[in-house]
């Protein structure tokens, strides 16, 4: 393998000094060290940049830790809801974005090993604070109300929506048999202020205008679950199935009726999931291996989201007594499903188990992969100062392990998210300067550019707001895309209350300069999803009065051209998910929860966790 001289981010570009929520990067040149301090969120204009301290969080309000409702700060560090309007942490937050998992603990420090910081990685939740570390503020989401928009509930959990005038079909529930029956069956409104104010025999479509897509089907929880609620793992969508994964369940529906296909039990909490399935449907997730507090994450199921059937099982190979299992990240390319974590890191093949490749040897040390058409490891290597770390990205072969390429960033700077792995784009923080940089790194691995934004821009990556200490998913993030010679990033809204708003900028990637900006609809959010027949695929959020949609934007920018316009009498109910999780596929548009919890067992029956959208 190649192994390349330690090089330098451009001075210059996406790596200049950021003060969190204020300004742009700015580039310098490569190898030199970071200069001037652009504002917040924009593109540094220098060495790869991170925020300064995050911006002073409003006071927690009561509720178990649980995410609260738009508006409300979350609760004992739980990531907050984004809301309608509510912005989500730049690049350092993680998102689950419409692939990504949900990681493990929040707000907890990062432990050493093999030259780890003692500190908290980019983007940890701040205890009822916007998502600390992040150069992109926070806007508080708007209080939507009490009269969320929300649809009938029936025991199965699953409201079929009527057509609004097309057909005559009438509300059907398929009863599910996920997690634990349910203490009651689920009640529509009552009139006591914690219904959702629609009435029991609302038709979801009544509402429908000429243009607008139908809403195909709408679910309720009906898990009954811990008391400190359940991530949302998904959704994937496979063939006519989606399917999504939560508590101690993985089930798959009807991607036209809701109507539950399959329902695949788990021992225990499902912990960990990659971003994307095998070609063919398969996916490896992580169980634990107990069902107490001390149980880790430490147990693989493979499953065939075709048919919901369970394939091989095992217990992650433990190497030696440091190889921590509280929280792991997983990774697919082509066969091979990668197991990262501190300091350590497997690979087993997705058909039949075997394991393919361990911990390499050396003094560096894979700690977590972006997977897809190509397989993408970042590594931390041992120094003698734990507070500058060395990191390092390679591209690995998929069957063997072995890296093709080594790049090697300046010291002190941390791989923290990998926003393309085709093109390579990589996004790298400095947390003690509070800077950070994004990358475009060639076929070979040598640097292609450092992009530089516009004094004044403020960009918005969403990569969730969950956070793992150990193991640390590297893809996932939203509101990014990219094609063979441009990068696309969504910018921070630019103004506040319901006129809210943004645009998506595009970067040449041989220059790293931009190319050009296209405005968002009026008074909207749109967030790239990624790229779907040439065009950046867009996701346009659901705003006061307005609903959301999905829309392409051509490589040549101009105004986005809506592909499925969600209903504006929903869009309240659109704008109600918690740190949703947004799919398109096959003209239809699934809208998830990202996790589903609530103060109490009646309103945890009445949180929303999937919806659909059709023609």
């Amino acid at each position: 393998m190649t192994q390349p001289p330690s090089q330098q981010p451009p001075q210059g570009g996406f790596g200049a000094p950021q003060e969190p929520p204020q300004g742009s990067p700015q580039p310098a040149a490569p190898g030199q060290p970071p200069q001037s301090q652009p504002p917040q969120g924009q593109p540094p204009a220098q060495p790869p940049q991170m925020p300064a301290a995050p911006p002073t969080p409003p006071p927690a309000q009561p509720g178990y830790g649980y995410p609260q409702q738009p508006g409300q700060a979350p609760g004992y560090g739980y990531p907050q809801q984004p809301g309608p309007y509510a912005q989500q942490p730049g690049p350092y937050g993680q998102q689950p974005g419409p692939y990504a998992q949900q990681p493990g603990p929040y707000g907890q420090q990062q432990q050493p090993g093999y030259g780890y910081p003692q500190q908290q990685y980019p983007g940890a939740p701040i205890p009822g604070g916007t998502g600390g570390g992040s150069p992109f503020k926070g806007k508080p989401a708007v209080i939507i109300g009490a009269a969320v928009a929300a649809a009938i509930v029936i025991a199965g959990g699953v409201f079929l929506a009527t057509s609004g005038g097309d057909d005559d079909k009438k509300p059907v529930a398929q009863a599910s048999t996920d997690g634990k029956a349910p203490s009651g069956s689920p009640s529509v409104d009552e009139g006591d202020g914690n219904g959702d104010g629609r009435q029991a025999d609302d038709d979801l479509n009544a509402g429908r205008k000429p243009g607008e897509a139908k809403v195909l089907w709408l679910q309720k929880n009906d898990v009954d679950l811990p008391r400190n609620g359940a991530d949302v793992y998904g959704p994937w969508v496979v063939g006519d199935t989606v399917v999504k994964g939560m508590y101690r369940a993985v089930s798959g529906y009807s991607a036209a009726d809701g109507k539950q296909k399959w329902t695949l039990k788990l021992p225990a909490d499902m912990c960990a999931a990659p971003s994307q399935t095998t070609i063919d449907g398969k996916i490896v997730i992580g169980v634990k291996n107990g069902t107490t507090d001390k149980a880790d994450c430490s147990d693989l199921q493979m499953i065939d989201l075709n048919t919901g059937k369970a394939g091989w099982k095992k217990s992650i190979k433990k190497n030696g007594i440091w190889d921590m299992m509280s929280d792991i990240s997983l990774a697919i390319s082509g066969d091979t499903v990668t197991v990262g974590r501190t300091s350590n890191s497997n690979a087993y093949r997705v058909s039949d188990g075997k394991e393919l490749f361990g911990k390499p040897a050396g003094n560096c040390q894979p700690f977590a992969f972006a997977g897809g058409p190509k397989l993408i490891a970042a590594a931390s290597c041992r120094t003698d100062d734990i507070d500058n770390p060395q990191h390092q990205i390679q591209e690995i072969d998929p069957a063997t392990g072995k890296a093709k390429w080594t790049y090697r960033p300046a010291r002190g700077w941390e791989i923290d998210r990998v926003y393309s792995v085709s093109p390579l784009v990589v996004s790298l923080t400095q947390s003690e300067k509070k800077k950070w940089s994004i990358l475009a790194i060639k076929e070979n691995g040598t640097l292609r550019s450092q992009l530089v934004g516009d004094k004044g821009d403020k960009f918005a990556p969403d990569c969730g707001s969950a956070f793992a200490i150990f193991g640390k998913s590297l893809d996932g993030c939203v509101g990014v895309a990219a094609d063979a010679n441009t990068f696309y990033m969504s910018t921070e809204a630019d103004s506040s209350g319901t006129a809210r708003t943004n645009k998506v900028v595009a970067f040449n990637l041989n220059t790293g300069k931009p190319k050009w900006k296209a405005a968002a609809p009026a008074e909207q959010i749109v967030k790239p999803l990624r790229m779907e027949g040439g065009n950046v695929l867009l996701y346009v959020e659901a705003g006061y009065n307005k609903g959301g949609g999905i829309a392409t934007l051509a490589p040549t920018g101009g105004a986005p051209q809506m592909l499925l316009r969600h209903p504006e009498s929903t869009s309240q109910i659109e704008s109600s998910f918690y740190n949703a999780k947004i799919v398109y596929a096959d003209g239809r548009s699934f809208i998830a929860s990202g996790r589903v919890s609530a103060s109490n067992d009646k309103e945890e029956l009445e949180t929303k966790t999937m919806m659909a959208f059709g023609k």
